[in-house]
């Protein structure tokens, strides 16, 4: 339930209302992970909405030296909706990050650099919305384990309708209902067998004011699934997605179940993507449509020619785990190639072409994943686009062809995403410029970004023996 008087008085009028005793104030850590502090309703009044709560930044990953850690959570009511997993009646608000000291918003923020990026977008003059469309897939497991230590390192991982337990033995005897690999899209029940669950996580998400234009299975084994909100600008739409987990998670939980964004959890079958549909409009008019290639505007192929010049620095947010980079390889229709095209899969931008409107002529930016920040993803590839209408870059021709069935010597030509999560994060040390325009990201952000990822992250895999090495060199 969302309160329909946005304001803080409206909030707290609800509040009192609805019988409301806890308000949590939720908002994003630097890598990603939603945060959040609750407070009995006695804590807030209208002063909250304006002075915000204080905590330690210096707990948070990337963010706050020790000795100046004290920040404050200030609550957005236009984000107020009533959580529907607490036991407590619970209202959810999310925040923006302030210093206290000088009541200006945080730069490390990620909220506060997508609100950044939009005010640079209303400042260009080229368009005074930009929508975007993520599709979220997430892989759903009945069970989980993994552990890593001096002595051992290894997962495991299984699903009631996963190919490899045709021969189990169940209780009440294996029906034999298992998705193969690869043939998850889109196969009725009983294969299936996660309807009932889905259709559930899709009422979840209209209590708390997610619209969903479809739900299914996707392509691989083992409860692949993918739900379908409805586009939205920048930062509403990045509060959505942190929402659509949060509903999602706890939906499966209930049911006994556990869901992963990771991009690439099972060997040998589809990855998990974020394919995110992007429009610029201005004046209530879609900016996007034209005369161009797939009726594509002369600005959306600019659009796409910033993104594809800025393609492999943009992975380093848009795909910013090293198990990102275990789903961006040639096959399992991974969108590696960095060209366009209005009905090749493989290409990493796509033009859909189901409807003729106008106004749903959109692009579609295929390699992200959901492990992403959405606030710095989405941030940047705007950032991207809008540098290539500035500087009215050329995508170059579409690649309409199958580039598995190209001359290797024309295939060379077509260059592909990073291959390793230090790829990227290296394309993003020497290609950054961009994001600089309007202070939207700063020096500080891309900096604090590639050193916390490469120390935390790319190091720390680098260091650790492989399971799979065991099995190439122990007998050597």
């Amino acid at each position: 339930m969302r309160v329909q008087d946005a304001t803080p008085k409206g909030v707290l009028e609800f509040i009192k209302k609805e019988g409301i005793q806890i308000v949590d104030l939720r908002f994003m850590d630097f890598p990603g992970l939603w945060q959040h502090c609750s407070y009995p309703v006695s804590e807030i009044d209208e002063g909250t909405f304006e002075d915000g709560m204080g905590f330690d930044g210096s707990s948070i990953r990337g963010w706050q030296a020790i000795n100046e850690s004290d920040m404050l959570i200030v609550p957005d009511p236009k984000t107020a909706v009533v959580d529907p997993f607490t036991k407590v009646k619970t209202l959810i608000m999310i925040t923006n990050i302030k210093d206290p000291i000088h009541r200006e918003f945080y730069t490390r923020d990620p909220r506060n650099i997508a609100r950044k990026a939009q005010e640079y977008l209303l400042s260009t003059g080229i368009a005074d919305t930009a929508f975007f469309g993520p599709e979220a897939e997430f892989f759903i497991f009945d069970d989980v384990r993994f552990n890593t230590s001096a002595k051992e390192g290894y997962y495991f991982i299984d699903s009631d309708e996963a190919a490899w337990n045709t021969g189990r033995i169940e209780e009440g005897g294996n029906k034999g209902y298992k998705i193969r690999h690869k043939e998850g899209y889109f196969p009725v029940p009983p294969m299936d067998q996660l309807q009932d669950l889905r259709s559930e996580m899709t009422l979840n998400l209209e209590k708390v004011g997610i619209r969903v234009e479809a739900h299914h299975h996707e392509v691989a084994t083992a409860g692949q699934c993918e739900i379908d909100m409805r586009f939205d600008t920048l930062i509403t739409m990045a509060d959505k997605l942190l929402m659509y987990k949060y509903v999602i998670k706890n939906t499966a939980a209930k049911a006994g179940k556990t869901v992963t964004f990771m991009p690439k959890p099972i060997y040998g079958d589809n990855g998990t993507g974020m394919h995110v549909h992007q429009s610029l409009w201005k004046d209530g008019k879609p900016l996007f449509y034209g005369s161009e290639y797939a009726e594509l505007s002369q600005l959306a192929l600019y659009y796409i020619g910033g993104i594809l010049k800025h393609a492999k620095a943009l992975t380093a947010f848009t795909n910013p785990t090293t198990n990102s980079y275990k789903r961006l390889v040639p096959g399992f229709e991974a969108p590696v190639n960095l060209a366009y095209s209005s009905r090749n899969r493989s290409a990493s931008i796509r033009i859909p072409m189901y409807s003729q409107s106008p106004k749903a002529k959109r692009i579609e930016v295929r390699f992200p994943d959901p492990s992403c920040n959405p606030y710095l993803a989405m941030s940047a590839m705007l950032m991207a686009g809008l540098d290539g209408i500035q500087n009215k870059i050329d995508p170059g021709e579409p690649l309409d062809k199958d580039i598995y069935d190209l001359p290797r010597e024309e295939a060379a030509k077509v260059e592909n995403t990073p291959g390793s999560l230090k790829e990227a994060l290296e394309s993003l040390e020497k290609d950054y410029e961009f994001l600089l325009k309007g202070d939207v990201f700063t020096e500080d952000v891309i900096s604090t970004w590639i050193d916390y990822k490469t120390k935390a992250e790319v190091k720390a895999v680098d260091l650790r023996p492989h399971p799979y090495e065991f099995y190439l060199y122990y007998d050597i």
